[in-house]
Parts: structure tokens; sequence; C-alpha cells
């Protein structure tokens, strides 16, 4: 049975709907810096034992791709976030795009209810029911 999510979930989760576009942008972006760019985490054990990391540049980049925080979270949201999306049907996919996709944001719940022809109750209902999916797929629900 599906329960009530904390004010504070839903409004995580809609964030990262609002902005799952530039995420994945910011993805390629960290891939790319830490792939091609100069900034490799550099030992600065001056006079010390041996360092810890790989003397590899490409296993260096490696262990960076794998470890990198921001990368990793990012990939979890956006991987989330497209799962649930691509499960969905043809109409509730349209919410998505005109609630959280559309810039400037030209709808509001009436006309997104309005464009999908149906209430605005239902509109609300499909919200909650696409936020719950990906908070659950983030371990974000308390079931």
């Amino acid at each position: 049975m599906r329960t009530k999510l904390h004010k504070n979930v839903v409004r995580y989760v809609e964030h990262n709907l609002y902005y799952y576009h530039e995420y994945i942008r910011e993805i390629q972006r960290l891939r790319n810096d830490i792939l091609y760019g100069v900034k490799i985490t550099t030992d600065e054990n001056i006079g010390g034992g041996r360092s810890n990391l790989p003397s590899s540049p490409t296993e260096r980049r490696t262990i960076e791709l794998l470890t990198h925080r921001r990368l990793d979270t990012l990939e979890r949201v956006t991987d989330a976030i497209k799962t649930v999306y691509e499960a969905l049907p043809e109409e509730k996919k349209k919410l998505v795009r005109l609630k959280y996709w559309t810039r400037p944001q030209r709808y509001t719940w009436d006309g997104i209810a309005e464009q999908l022809h149906v209430s605005r109750i239902t509109c609300l209902r499909w919200r909650a029911e696409i936020v719950y999916a990906i908070a659950e797929m983030l371990g974000e629900t308390d079931a």
C-alpha cells in the first residue's frame, strides 16, 4: 500500500524532474572533464610514503569516474526518472513534459488538465503517482 510522501521528498523529486535535462548535460560535462580534462586528482603527499593512487592515468581516471560523488548522484537520479518516465503511458508522459520540461512554463494545473482532456484532480493524482514511483526508486519512501 502506498503511503503519502513527506513534503520535502515531493519537493526534492520535483526539483530533479524540473532539472532532468540540465542533469543529463552536467553528467556528460563531468565525464568529459574526468576523461579528457587536465584536472586529475594529484597526490600532495610531499616527502611522505608512497601514494595510494594508481600511477597509470587511465586507471586514475577510471577510479575517479567510479568514485565521483556528484556524478554518481546525478546518474542515480536521472536513471530513476528515465526508468519511471519510459514506463508511463503516453498521457502521463505528456503531463511530465508539460509540467516539468516545458520552458518557460506555460500551463497551470488547470491548463495541463485541459491539454490532457482530464480533470485537474486526475492530473494531481497522476503527478503524485509519478513522484512516488521516482521517490521509491531513489529509496526516499518510508516503506
